[in-house]
């Protein structure tokens, strides 16, 4: 049976206006222009200039041709200004919609559509009536999957998106052309090696988010969703061995 729940974390707001994708296009880490053919979904991120990350959120076009933008509540307000100094005298007008976002597994109902940053989430769902009450465990999911979430491991001025999986998942395209923190994301694809990146531990006992992992006594990263007695954390990947804690946690590779 498809079971369709309520995010209750996010928003929806409506886009319109004849310059709405064309003004994304240039400032988001992904290709939107498969939006331009007809229906989809396209998950992408706003950087700073500096290549940090500020904010993700999909960007849908439905059946019917309407534009929204899905998006984690909390980052809305921040995010919205943000679109609002970009927006100069493009014909793009952003307006919070009546639509909820309704997710789940399984098979999928009329108007979903799969999420695009891995199979094991499911589909995505934008409805006037609301979806069940939230049963799935999504954090297992991510962590089994090595998924960020908005505002736990992606953390606005701090995060960087290919230390958070974002290539693996989708979430960036590098023959899209120019965006805003283009330069310095291509420069970390192609001329460097990533020193850190998004992995998943096994811990002995739950700890707070944000706890540092020591590694022979060293900093080597910090943990962040747990589930199920793993965890996804950010690491140093040169400095995952020997002994490792976390507070009062024995760590250890899954």
């Amino acid at each position: 049976m498809t079971h369709a729940e309520t995010a209750a974390d996010r928003i929806v707001w409506d886009l319109s206006g004849k310059d709405a994708l064309g003004f994304l296009q240039g400032i988001v880490s992904n290709d939107l222009r498969p939006l331009e053919a007809g229906p989809g979904i396209v998950w992408c991120a706003l950087l700073s200039p500096q290549g940090k990350y500020l904010a993700d959120f999909f960007v849908v076009r439905l059946q019917d041709g309407k534009l929204l933008i899905d998006i984690a509540a909390p980052l809305a307000a921040d995010t919205l200004r943000r679109l609002t100094l970009y927006r100069l005298r493009a014909d793009v007008r952003m307006m919070p919609s009546s639509l909820k976002v309704l997710r789940g597994l399984g098979p999928a109902p009329v108007g979903a559509m799969p999420d695009p940053r891995h199979p094991a989430l499911g589909y995505r769902l934008w409805s006037e009536t609301p979806g069940a009450t939230p049963s799935i465990d999504w954090d297992a999911i991510r962590v089994d999957h090595l998924i960020p979430e908005s505002g736990i491991e992606l953390r606005p001025d701090d995060s960087y998106i290919l230390e958070a999986g974002f290539e693996r998942l989708h979430g960036v395209d590098f023959r899209k052309g120019c965006y805003v923190g283009q330069e310095v994301t291509a420069r970390m694809k192609h001329k460097t090696d990533l020193r850190r990146g998004l992995v998943r531990l096994a811990l002995d006992r739950p700890v707070p988010v944000g706890t540092e992992v020591l590694a022979e006594g060293k900093v080597a990263g910090r943990i962040f969703t747990q589930a199920q007695g793993r965890a996804l954390a950010l690491m140093r990947l040169d400095q995952m061995s020997g002994t490792m804690s976390a507070g009062p946690a024995t760590v250890t590779p899954p």
